[in-house]
């Protein structure tokens, strides 16, 4: 597997977050879209059994990775800081890499610490990456040319919208021998300008997207655990339970594109493990992505019964210290 990094710039406000499985489902779509039906089943052959064309992580703060969803035991105490202030602490500079887990979170930012990075001094302590704004809908019925009761009631829905000062980057892994770079540039292009996720319909969720030069890195001496990059699903494999840690969430996954018109949208639920889940493997062999593909055989969905979820999450290998007794 090789690695391909994309810078995203927001145009428009989103209604759906920029997750990695999610957007490994809007690649699936454009590759539809622009190759035919018949070049995505040939990509997807074997996807539930290990081999992924494409791994799509999260998009996250240009420059950061997601602070691993371990205990505040497992990290150096802050002198001074206050404990709210330290679960805040969502995001590492990359260059913390370098050092021993222990030092990590005095190294981390919170949103704020990363927009006052990236544009100046902190002006706002609530800064934030990502805002939600509530945005009004009006549904009219056509036979009184007015909003009413029930389905045609006025209604309000969250739209997210990014911060502009802090690029977005999306680490992309894929199999050379079946898909380009080149290839895969060009879908996120198709997404971005035809809009993500929840209401691209009515100008939601537009990006540019900017290829952006994959820094290699070479493992941590000691190497022995993975931090994720995007939602996946740790369940059934081969790890030391004691040795993993992770926040969990449920994804109520819908059908888009044309499958919203085939009658039934709604995929069956998935318990998933976030982006910045440490995972300790049973063998350690410096994997490129961590857990499985969900799905095929009618699993997710009945009105597309070989609909797959992407359960594999981009990783990076750090070096988890064994645990010191109290």
């Amino acid at each position: 597997m090789e690695t391909l990094v994309l810078r995203l710039h927001p145009l428009t406000a989103f209604g759906t977050p920029l997750l990695g499985d999610t957007l490994f489902g809007q690649v699936c779509w454009m590759l539809r879209h622009r190759h035919g039906e018949e070049r995505l089943t040939e990509l997807l052959s074997g996807y539930t059994s290990g081999q992924p064309f494409a791994v799509v992580g999260d998009a996250l703060p240009e420059g950061y990775l997601p602070r691993p969803a371990l205990p505040l035991s497992r990290f150096d105490p802050v002198p001074d800081a206050d404990p709210k202030d330290l679960k805040r602490r969502h995001w590492l500079p990359l260059s913390v890499l370098d050092l021993p887990l222990r030092q990590w979170l005095g190294h981390a930012y919170d949103d704020a610490g990363v927009l006052a990075a990236a544009s100046g001094p902190r002006a706002d302590a609530d800064a934030s990456l990502m805002r939600l704004h509530p945005q009004p809908h009006n549904s009219i019925n056509r036979l009184t040319g007015t909003t009413g009761r029930g389905d045609f009631a006025p209604y309000t829905q969250m739209q997210r919208w990014y911060a502009t000062s802090v690029p977005l980057c999306c680490r992309v892994m894929f199999d050379p021998e079946r898909l380009q770079a080149a290839e895969l540039v060009e879908l996120f292009a198709d997404i971005g300008h035809g809009g993500y996720g929840r209401d691209a319909s009515i100008g939601l969720g537009k990006f540019s997207v900017e290829h952006v030069p994959a820094v290699p890195r070479s493992a941590p001496i000691g190497a022995n655990a993975c931090l994720t990059l995007a939602p996946c699903a740790p369940q059934g494999l081969a790890w030391e339970p004691q040795r993993c840690f992770y926040d969990v969430f449920t994804r109520f996954g819908r059908h888009g594109d044309l499958a919203v018109h085939l009658g039934n949208p709604f995929k069956t639920p998935l318990l998933l493990a976030k982006a910045g889940a440490v995972l300790t493997p049973a063998t350690w062999s410096s994997p490129h992505f961590v857990g499985q593909g969900l799905g095929g055989d009618g699993r997710l969905s009945k009105v597309i019964p070989e609909t797959v979820h992407q359960g594999y999450a981009p990783c990076i290998p750090i070096h988890l210290p064994p645990e010191t007794a109290a």
